[in-house]
């Protein structure tokens, strides 16, 4: 299996109104071909979303998740969505043997349903959700080499048919793009020179300077209004590690609501 990136959207985004109609119209149209962009169906998904952050590196154990509504003042209507992929308890316990294996110590949640970095993009991707999921929390210190390490140890996934995804935005400056949709100034979202040089990093071909430039992200051009705080971006690192020697392909850049988004398969 490739690995993947995707960037998810705001809140549930690809189930609402919006002005003008199209707005997330290339990100819907990209999701809904993830999987005919696979070489195969996948056996099962690992999922790394920007809104799960734990003390540790945990995962998921819960056979029957239900879905965390954590987004806020949206229509009625997107607290009711469903999307009920099983959970997969035996990958819970590969995940937890091969991060523990790594050296980082790995905590399991028995409890956890899938927060809407999962469900609102996986919902357009894999819509029959037929594929048992498994989430894998960020760990709270955002430690970017960390990040891309423990991608590293999650690799012989790959070789089971496990699709391991990174959900989150390369761009989530939240508080312009808000201004922005309320018609703020025009160019108060800016992040073009932030994702040239972030393109230009994840499909570096030498691995190894694509990761060192990843672990040094916020010294890029535009880093931290790109990202204020960096959790939506690291579940690239995650994937970006998990690729080992594979090159990086852009596979996605959409401008929405005045920033640019970008995605990313190696693989």
């Amino acid at each position: 299996m490739p690995t993947m990136f995707i960037p998810h959207g705001g809140g549930p985004c690809f189930f609402m109104d919006w002005n003008p109609p199209e707005t997330w119209d290339r990100h819907r149209a990209y999701l809904a071909d993830v999987r005919a962009s696979l070489p195969e169906a996948p056996k099962a998904l690992l999922v790394i979303s920007g809104h799960w952050e734990e003390r540790q590196f945990t995962v998921q154990k819960n056979p029957d998740p239900p879905l965390l509504f954590d987004y806020y003042g949206f229509p009625p209507h997107t607290y009711e969505l469903t999307w009920p992929a099983r959970g997969d308890p035996a990958l819970s316990d590969r995940v937890q043997a091969l991060v523990e294996g790594a050296g980082f110590p790995c905590s399991v949640d028995k409890t956890r349903g899938y927060d809407h970095g999962v469900f609102v993009p996986l919902k357009v991707a894999f819509p029959q959700a037929d594929i048992p999921c498994v989430q894998f929390s960020l760990r709270s210190d955002l430690d970017p080499a960390a990040h891309i390490a423990v991608g590293r140890a999650l690799a012989p996934l790959r070789d089971d048919g496990v699709l391991i995804l990174g959900s989150g935005n390369t761009y989530h400056n939240m508080q312009k793009m808000m201004q922005a949709m309320r018609g703020g100034p025009a160019g108060a979202v800016n992040g073009q020179d932030f994702d040239r040089w972030l393109s230009d990093a994840a499909t570096r071909p030498d691995p190894e300077e694509r990761n060192q430039l990843l672990a040094h992200w916020d010294a890029a051009p535009g880093a931290r209004d790109a990202n204020p705080r960096e959790e939506h971006l690291l579940p690239l690192h995650v994937v970006a590690g998990a690729a080992l020697a594979d090159k990086g392909v852009k596979t996605l850049e959409d401008h929405v609501l005045g920033a640019v988004e970008s995605a990313f398969t190696f693989g």
